[in-house]
């Protein structure tokens, strides 16, 4: 059982033009100059000089990367959760961007339905970063769970563009 503490979460990911506008430079190779594309080719370091530098415009937010227990939360739909498999719908075709519909290449955010709280791409496109390190939780009842406190790898979900449909699900 999890217990998590309001949160604010982007209902898009964040794209090329955003990236570009923080950043000054676009390291994306899927979808190269499409500045509704999400932005790829970011590794976990890159996100944290991103916000870093996001919270720095002075906008009175502290933007981070969302905890797995709070992005799992969120794909799933929240409270208004129906139990898909995929975010927002059991039929992955019309959430997300995989392997079987995508071109071979991002596409722009928001273009397939949303979930239950009004997400979009929870499910494929790019894959997601999270702030945990990869690990197992904890069997007993959490609040705020945040993972181990170290680890070899960071947390991706939510599959991609060029992924097979078992790597999007919200699971």
């Amino acid at each position: 059982r999890v217990t998590l503490s309001d949160f604010y979460i982007s209902p898009y990911e964040v794209t090329q033009q955003q990236w570009k506008q923080v950043m000054g430079n676009n390291p994306s190779k899927a979808s190269k100059d499409c500045d509704q594309c999400p932005v790829e080719n970011v590794s976990w370091d890159d996100v944290q000089d991103f916000l870093k530098k996001l919270n720095a415009q002075g906008q009175g937010r502290n933007y981070r990367l969302p905890t797995e227990a709070e992005w799992e939360y969120a794909a799933r739909g929240g409270n208004l959760t129906k139990g898909f498999l995929y975010s927002g719908s059991k039929d992955i075709s019309l959430v997300a961007w995989y392997n079987g519909n995508s071109g071979n290449k991002t596409q722009p955010v928001g273009k397939r339905k949303p979930n239950e709280l009004g997400l979009y791409d929870m499910s494929g496109n790019v894959w997601e970063w999270c702030s945990d390190w990869k690990g197992d939780y904890t069997s007993g009842s959490q609040n705020n769970p945040t993972g181990p406190a170290s680890g070899s790898y960071r947390v991706l979900r939510g599959g991609g563009w060029n992924g097979n449909p078992q790597y999007c699900r919200v699971a």
